[in-house]
C-alpha cells in the first residue's frame, strides 16, 4: 500500500470506527428506529445513518457530516451506483453477502412463505395447517434422530405450542417449534430444523429472524433453548449466549430440561427489524466503500506546487494550499490534532507513573505460560503495560477512551483469572485506584 494511502487509513479509519461504535451503542440511534421498520420503501440513501454523536456527545446529521467534506453530486453518484439494478449482482456473486440474503430474496419473489400455525382443541384447524404440522413432524424426526418420535409428535400437535413453518412449493422444508410464556416474559424454542436437501441456503437464519420479528410484535423479548454440543455454535451465530440474564424464577419449572444440553438465551431489541438488519448493514458498507474509493481517487491526484515563496512570500494560510480541502482538511482538524497531541503526553506520563508503582510488577509484561499454562485459555484479550507502551509509541491511542479501556483490561483480566484472596487480585485493585487518581489529576476522568 502506498504511503499516502497508509496515512489516510491511519487517520480516517479510527474516526470511522469510533463514530460507528458510538452510533450502535446509542440508545436513541435511528439505526434501531422506524427507519428500519417493515416499511422497506424508504428512499433514504443512507438508511440507519440519520444521526451520529459528535465528540461532545450531541447529536447531528451523519449525512450533513459527510456533505461537509464530500460534494453532494459525488454522494448522489455513489448511492446511484449501488441502487442501479444494472450494477448489482445476485447473492451468488457476493462472496461477503449475509447468509440469509438468498432466502430473503426468494421470499420477496414468492418462492418461499412463512406461516405461524398451531393445533387447537377448541376450534377447527384448516386441513392445510394439519398437513403442514405432519410435514414439520417428519422434518424434526429426520433431522433430530436422538429425539424420541412420540415426544416430537406430542409437542408439535400440542395446542400450547406454535410452529413457524418455512414453505416452498406448498411443502414444509423447515420450521421452529416454540412455546410462549407471556406472563414470564420469555419463549422457549423447542425444535429448530431444516430439511437436509435445503440446508446451507440461509433458511435457518431466515427462520430465526422471522421468529424474532414475530416476538417483537408480541412484546416478548427473551428466547430460551437447550442446545446440544452440535447446536451451540449455530445458536451463538443467531445471537444466543450461555450467559443467562433472565431471573431464574422466571423460567424454572416452565422450560423443559434436557440432560447433557446447554441452556442458552437470546435477548431481542424491540427497535430492530431483524429480517432487514443484514440488508441495511450491507448497504451501509457499500456506501462507505464507495466514499473510501472516492477519497482515494482524490488523494492520488497531483496538484501544482506553490510558487509564491519564490516571489518573497514568507507564509500563506493553510486553506490556500492546493488540494488541502479535497483531502478532507477543515479548520477544526488543527484543533483536533493539537488536542490529540496533548492527550498523548498525558497518556505517556500516566503510563510511566503506573510502571513505577509498587503494585505494578505483575503487570509489567505479558503473562508467561510457564507461570500460568492455562492463562490464555481463559483470557482472550490480554493486556499489559509493556504492550500498552508499544502502542503508545505507534500512536495507536486516538482517544482517551481507547487508552483507558486497554489499561482497565489489565485489571479486569487479573480479577477474572485470579481468586479474590490472592495477592495479584489485591495488586490489581491498588493499581487501578492509583490509575483513577492519575486520570483525575490529568483531567481525563469521567464519572
Amino acid at each position: 500500500m502506498k504511503p499516502d494511502r497508509q496515512q489516510m487509513f491511519r487517520v480516517l479509519l479510527p474516526q470511522l470506527l469510533d463514530a460507528l461504535e458510538r452510533e450502535i451503542f446509542n440508545e436513541n440511534s435511528t439505526i434501531w428506529g422506524p427507519a428500519q421498520s417493515h416499511a422497506s420503501g424508504s428512499n433514504d440513501p443512507f438508511p440507519g445513518m440519520d444521526s451520529i454523536l459528535d465528540d461532545e456527545g450531541s447529536s447531528k446529521s451523519a449525512v450533513n457530516v459527510i456533505k461537509q467534506v464530500i460534494p453532494n453530486e459525488t454522494i448522489v453518484k455513489i448511492v446511484g451506483s449501488i441502487t442501479d439494478p444494472a450494477k448489482q449482482v445476485g447473492p451468488a456473486g457476493l462472496p461477503n453477502s449475509a447468509r440469509d440474503e438468498g432466502a430473503r430474496l426468494e421470499e420477496e419473489k414468492g418462492v418461499l412463505r412463512l406461516e405461524v400455525i398451531q393445533n387447537s382443541l377448541y376450534k377447527d384447524v384448516p386441513k392445510q395447517h394439519l398437513l403442514w404440522l405432519v410435514g414439520m413432524q417428519n422434518v424434526y424426526v429426520l433431522q433430530l434422530p436422538r429425539m424420541p418420535k412420540e415426544y416430537i409428535a406430542r409437542l408439535v400437535f400440542d395446542s400450547k405450542h406454535k410452529t413457524l413453518c418455512l414453505i416452498k412449493n406448498n411443502a414444509v422444508i423447515g420450521g421452529i417449534c416454540f412455546r410462549q410464556f407471556p406472563s414470564q416474559e420469555f419463549t422457549e424454542v423447542v425444535f429448530h430444523a431444516v430439511s437436509s436437501n435445503e440446508q446451507v441456503k440461509g433458511y435457518g437464519t431466515h427462520l430465526m429472524n422471522h421468529l424474532k420479528d414475530y416476538h417483537v410484535q408480541c412484546g416478548i423479548y427473551h428466547f430460551l433453548t437447550y442446545a446440544d454440543q452440535y447446536a451451540i455454535g449455530y445458536f451463538k451465530k443467531q445471537g444466543f449466549t450461555d450467559n443467562i440474564t433472565l431471573p431464574k424464577h422466571k423460567y424454572e419449572g416452565y422450560i423443559k430440561d434436557y440432560e447433557g444440553a446447554t441452556l442458552m438465551q437470546c435477548t431481542l431489541n424491540p427497535k430492530i427489524c431483524y429480517k432487514q438488519l443484514s440488508k441495511v448493514i450491507k448497504r451501509q458498507k457499500e456506501i462507505v466503500q464507495g466514499l473510501v474509493e472516492w477519497k482515494q481517487s482524490k488523494i492520488n491526484k497531483v496538484y501544482p506546487g506553490l510558487t509564491c515563496f519564490k516571489k518573497g512570500v514568507s507564509r500563506i494560510p493553510i486553506e490556500n494550499i492546493p488540494g488541502i480541502h479535497e483531502s478532507g482538511w477543515t479548520p477544526s482538524s488543527v484543533k483536533e490534532e493539537e488536542h490529540s497531541n496533548v492527550n498523548q503526553k498525558h497518556f505517556l506520563h500516566i503510563w510511566n507513573r503506573l510502571k513505577g508503582h509498587n503494585s505494578a510488577w505483575p503487570f509489567l509484561e505479558p503473562v508467561k505460560t510457564e507461570i500460568a499454562p492455562d492463562y490464555y485459555q481463559y483470557i482472550k484479550y490480554p493486556s499489559d503495560l509493556q504492550t500498552i507502551g508499544e502502542k503508545l509509541g505507534q500512536g495507536y491511542y486516538k482517544t482517551k477512551k481507547m487508552f483507558i479501556a486497554d489499561v482497565n483490561r489489565i485489571f479486569n483480566n487479573c480479577r477474572m483469572y485470579n481468586d479474590p484472596n490472592t495477592e495479584y487480585y489485591k495488586y490489581a485493585g491498588n493499581l487501578q485506584k492509583f490509575f483513577i487518581s492519575e486520570l483525575k489529576e490529568a483531567g481525563l476522568y469521567d464519572d
